[in-house]
Formats: C-alpha cells, sequence, structure tokens
C-alpha cells in the first residue's frame, strides 16, 4: 500500500506539470489558470453537498437503529475527492469529480468495501465490538 502511495505522489505530480503546459500551450495560459480556478469552485459546491447529503443519510439510518456502513464508505470517497481537488492540475481534478459524483463513486466504493474487508479478514484490521 506505501508503495502505491509513494507511487502516486512522485509520478502524479509530474504528469500534472507536463498536461499543465501542454494545455498552456495549447488553449492559452489565461484559460488554464481560469479552468483551474472554476473546478476548484465546482468542486467545492460539489464536496459541500455531497457531503452534506451524506451527513443527512447517515444521521437518518442512525435514528431508525441501522450502521451507517455505505455512508461511511461514502464519506471517506467524498473526503479523498475533496482533497485530490485542492491541488491544482487535470488529472486530479478528474479523480477529484469521479470520487464526488454519486454513480461514478459507486465502483471505486464497492473496490475500497472490498479492500478493507480482506484487510480485516488477514488481520491488518481490528475491529472492536462491546
Amino acid at each position: 500500500m506505501f508503495r502505491w502511495l509513494l507511487l502516486f505522489i512522485l509520478i502524479v505530480p509530474a504528469l500534472e506539470i507536463g498536461v499543465l503546459v501542454w494545455a498552456g500551450n495549447w488553449i492559452g495560459p489565461w484559460w488554464v489558470i481560469l479552468l483551474i480556478i472554476a473546478t476548484g469552485i465546482l468542486g467545492a459546491f460539489l464536496a459541500k453537498q455531497q457531503g452534506l447529503e451524506t451527513l443527512r443519510k447517515a444521521q437518518d439510518n442512525m435514528r431508525m437503529g441501522i450502521l451507517p456502513q455505505e455512508e461511511i464508505f461514502d464519506g471517506i470517497c467524498i473526503l479523498i475527492g475533496a482533497v485530490v481537488l485542492l491541488t491544482p492540475g487535470f488529472i486530479t481534478d478528474a479523480i477529484g469529480f469521479t470520487l464526488l459524483l454519486p454513480y461514478s463513486r459507486q465502483p471505486i466504493k464497492r473496490g475500497l468495501q472490498k479492500v478493507v474487508k480482506r484487510m480485516m479478514e488477514s488481520g491488518r484490521i481490528t475491529v472492536f465490538r462491546r
């Protein structure tokens, strides 16, 4: 897991710089700056809207005595998507919007659930119950 994270931290910024330079040459630097600002504003709005909706669903489930399992994973995806959208660049924006939009978030959320389940079964994550 750490190796993938390290690879992500090293390769993605290099790719982002290349894409930003290419886009700046293609459409102009002011348009690139405008697009970065626009995606940041749109991403902040979407993250807030999706986060509040997920929180409301989690509260409703808890009132009914249901563990908000799906909402916890939605919240993790929304948080990661919002953080990734804070970094300027088109690749990270695509990843961030993918994690923020409910329909595109579903397959990623399912994969995350499988990873956590495997980690619990292997003993790398311990769950305490009363």
